[in-house]
């Protein structure tokens, strides 16, 4: 590589004058024909490392070659062909790979070039100019933009490489497949057995929208350089979500009647949505309502915040994922020039209709107002008769409305588990990492690298299956302990069955959701009432200003002079004073003038013939009403304030959350506190209004608010409710926990299924991978090695998975079967040799290896597996002082806001 600094004296190189797009069209179509025979030649190089020469090399045509090989630092390589190989098939073969398949002057080592990847796949964010500088610091010569763009152009014929090489592995496995890897990828999900229980929902899933992997686009005039087009499974084409981008028009376009004024709201984006596309609707506006929920306009507001930062340059604006319970991704739509509109989460659905069939739960920040818009969509029809549904996720929907809650929070659904459905928002949070190099990269690069990082994000996750069936089965098993013979001993001391618990279930959910706002009549009456207030008030305050002035006046009128003051005389203040007594004066004589007109006219319109009094009943009714009300207003305010708060401190725990955020969000939450503080005194004053008089609130209570219900059961004021058995405190304790332990046993029916799935699957594969190795082997197909590759991963991900299933099947309260199942719709093999736990599968999958197979046994892999867990294990009690610490630390943070 030094070679390349010495100049090259006399030698003068001629300008290149082409386009970086043409430049790039021509690199693509030179290599175009040579990639079938670099991926055999790479697969070649995977059986004989060393690069053994072959006996019908030409001398004649060997060559010479600059290299870059972070492993040996050389500089140089001489490169043996036979006369009818190409010198892009001859690096290969030697363990190279050039940055030009024409007249190569450089090649980069496969082995550097395999460690630029494996550095990407554990760091997304490392650059291919930081790996740069890293081999210029390695090779002791000054960094030069030349060696970036060249390590960069062979990292993307790698990759190309690397993808026909994976896309050889799965077909010889039988798992090429159209949506092979949505469909079947997550074995937890999707590989039933014969005689399972089938649960209440097939799958349960989660999408959302993120911004954070925005692509800058061509710049003014600029041609775009890079035309090249990336394609993989993971990505939905746009034409296919552009199927949908009709479906659902802006609510800026549709006819809404004019909302009363106290009923608007300046935060409300929806008729300002500098996002939508010719009038393309977002995910909320297909409910066909004139006017927005309230879920709607919060979630409108939260995107019209992100909105602001959405600027023209970007072509991709950010990307639309959905992924399944475990976290394994299953497609993406990139969002183009747009915010989050109706046509991606459309899309999503009518992928997953089209690949995952029926029974699906699907998860979405905005799922209720989203179920409407499906319910009027062109995929109605198919979601009634696929009895898919759809909800909010956990955290998020308690910033919902409750009466949202009540149908769409996980925790009201039957057959959900404790599943939180906040899946997308830890993905979003790794691919974050992505986010710097993908912002001014070409559009084929963006993509390649997003799809290299959920490649390995789904792997990593695969991994981890039996980790987080093995904590979920835990959790769920310790909620059951702990908490159901709490649950009987309340129900015992409060002398109420299961049966009184469904039934206040029951009544509660059909009150909140008859719950209605309030009637114009309400409204003119209060606006009558308030004119006759402000009316009453302006003539009393008319009254004295004019007793004052008549009080001052002497008993007989006469002009006489004043004695001369001792000292300054002020004589401008003396005649402001006067002005503005007599402007107030002629202000309010015209204020009593236009409201008497105001109330004349109200009083016309409304049929009133008599003018109401103080002492009229319909009067106090209606001063009882605008009590209540103000009192409601103060309770929302409240309500608000809190879960603003509970957000942040939600932030406050998001992984990668920098130093200067949460800086920002403890002086947000600082502040908050105290806007919360004014909130609960203006709340506990409209309160004592009331008749008879509300229960005043305390910070402390009010700062552990955690549940909307506690809002909205203060919100109604009918004594009837407050007599309703549901709403005393120890009861809905108990409902809340009979709930908890309700979804506890759910949880603990899911893992148990999806634990038998997976160790069903692993015995399978393990067949699967044992037979294809032998007959590639047998046949000496070099194909043998990339499988074999592949296999390394996947027995040392189920010898992970199968360790933890290991430990789950010893759990104290394990209800499962430790016996793997028969694949539904298989032939079934011998059910001796099937039907063992996973120590005996491990054995039996060490015998059925191929000789010679150079795989470390899947015996050996688990118990190195149980090994780690267990020392894992004994380190955790070390590691709980470093937790208290941590904790203590949060709590002291926590206290502090409350002072």
């Amino acid at each position: 590589m030094s070679n390349l600094l010495i100049p090259s004296g006399g030698v003068r190189y001629k300008r290149d004058g082409r386009s970086w797009r043409q430049r790039v069209e021509t690199v693509e179509k030179n290599w175009a024909p040579h990639l079938p025979h670099l991926v055999d030649a790479y697969l070649a190089w995977r059986q004989e490392p060393s690069g053994a020469q072959r006996p019908d090399v030409d001398l004649d045509y060997s060559f010479t070659i600059n290299v870059v090989d972070v492993y040996t630092l050389g500089s140089s390589a001489v490169i043996t062909r036979p006369s009818d190989q190409s010198a892009a098939e001859a690096l290969v073969r030697c363990g190279y790979l050039s940055n030009s398949p024409m007249n190569p002057s450089l090649a980069i080592s496969l082995k550097t070039l395999e460690l630029f990847r494996c550095l990407k796949l554990v760091k997304a964010s490392f650059s291919a100019e930081a790996f740069a500088k890293l081999v210029c610091y390695q090779y002791h010569v000054p960094y030069r933009p030349y060696y970036r763009n060249a390590i960069a152009d062979a990292f993307d014929v790698y990759l190309t490489i690397q993808r026909l090489v994976s896309q050889r592995v799965m077909g010889a496995l039988g798992r090429d497949l159209p949506d092979w890897r949505a469909r079947h990828g997550c074995p937890a999900c999707a590989y039933t057995l014969d005689d399972e229980d089938p649960g209440v929902f097939s799958r349960i899933i989660c999408m959302d929208a993120n911004n954070s992997l925005k692509r800058t686009g061509a710049l003014g005039k600029r041609a775009i350089g890079d035309t090249r087009q990336f394609t993989s499974d993971y990505f939905l084409p746009p034409e296919f979500v552009n199927r949908y981008a009709n479906e659902v028009k802006s609510r800026q376009n549709q006819p809404a009647p004019n909302p009363p004024p106290d009923q608007s709201d300046s935060d409300d984006e929806a008729h300002h949505n500098p996002a939508a596309t010719d009038g393309e609707g977002d995910p909320t506006d297909g409910s066909g309502d004139l006017l927005p929920t309230p879920c709607a306009k919060h979630w409108k507001a939260a995107q019209a915040e992100e909105r602001k930062h959405m600027w023209s340059i970007f072509d991709e604006t950010g990307i639309f994922a959905c992924a399944c319970r475990h976290g394994l991704v299953l497609w993406i739509a990139d969002m183009i020039r747009s915010g989050e509109l109706a046509k991606y989460p459309l899309a999503m659905v009518a992928k997953a209709h089209e690949v995952l069939g029926a029974r699906l739960m699907i998860g979405y920040d905005i799922g209720c107002d989203f179920s409407a818009t499906v319910r009027n969509s062109s995929l109605a029809a198919t979601a009634r008769e696929l009895g898919t549904r759809f909800c909010v996720n956990a955290f998020h929907g308690y910033s919902h409305s409750y009466s949202c809650q009540v149908a769409f929070h996980p925790n009201s659904i039957t057959g959900i588990g404790l599943e939180d459905l906040e899946g997308m928002e830890r993905i979003f949070s790794s691919s974050n990492q992505l986010a710097p190099i993908v912002r001014y990269a070409s559009k084929y690069r963006r993509a390649s690298l997003i799809d290299l990082f959920f490649q390995q994000w789904d792997a990593e996750k695969y991994a981890n299956l039996g980790a987080m069936l093995f904590n979920n089965l835990k959790q769920a098993l310790e909620i059951v302990q702990t908490q159901e013979p709490a649950l009987e001993d309340a129900l015992k001391s409060l002398n109420i069955s299961r049966e009184d618990i469904e039934r206040f279930y029951d009544e509660e959910r059909k009150f909140i959701l008859e719950l209605r706002d309030e009637q114009d009549t309400n409204l003119h009456a209060v606006a009558y009432v308030e004119a006759l207030q402000e009316l009453q008030s302006v003539r009393y305050e008319l009254d004295a200003a004019s007793r004052r002035f008549n009080s001052r006046a002497p008993d007989t009128l006469q002009i006489s002079w004043a004695d001369p003051r001792t000292g300054a005389t002020d004589y401008d203040a003396d005649l402001s004073a006067t002005r503005k007594a007599e402007t107030r004066r002629r202000y309010l004589r015209e204020r009593l003038k236009q409201l008497t007109e105001e109330v004349a006219t109200m009083e016309a319109a409304y049929n009133i013939e008599t003018r109401w009094q103080p002492e009229d009943a319909t009067y106090r009714q209606t001063l009882q009403y605008m009590a209540t009300r103000k009192y409601q207003r103060a309770l929302g305010k409240l309500q608000r304030l809190v879960i603003l708060r509970l957000f942040e401190l939600h932030k406050m725990n998001l992984a990668q959350t920098g130093y200067r955020m949460r800086t920002y969000i403890a002086k947000n939450l600082q502040r908050r506190c105290k806007a919360i503080r004014r909130a609960v005194r203006e709340y506990n004053a409209a309160a004592q209004a009331l008749e008879p008089p509300r229960n005043p609130l305390d910070w402390s209570k009010v700062s552990h608010y955690t549940f909307l219900e506690e809002f909205t059961l203060l919100q109604d004021t009918r004594q009837d409710l407050l007599q309703k058995p549901w709403v005393q405190p120890a009861i809905r304790e108990t409902m809340r926990i009979a709930r908890r332990v309700a979804r506890a046993h759910e949880e603990i029916a899911n893992v148990n299924r999806e634990a038998r799935r997976l160790h069903t699957h692993i015995r399978d594969e393990e067949d699967l991978l044992s037979g294809v190795l032998s007959d590639l082997k047998t046949r000496g197909d070099p194909l043998y090695f990339g499988v074999l590759e592949y296999s390394h991963h996947r027995r040392a991900a189920n010898a992970r998975n199968l360790a933890y299933l290991q430990r789950m099947f010893t759990l104290n309260g394990f209800t499962g079967n430790p016996l793997p199942g028969v694949r539904a719709g298989s032939a079934p093999a011998s059910a001796a040799a099937h039907a063992q736990p996973p120590r005996a599968q491990a054995e039996m999958a060490q015998d059925s290896q191929p000789p010679g197979a150079g795989a470390t046994s899947l015996t050996k892999l688990v118990s190195i597996e149980e090994g780690v867990l267990e020392h894992e294990e004994s380190d955790a009690s070390a590691e709980s002082d470093h937790v208290h610490e941590e904790i203590t630390g949060i709590l002291e943070f926590l206290a502090s806001l409350r002072t």
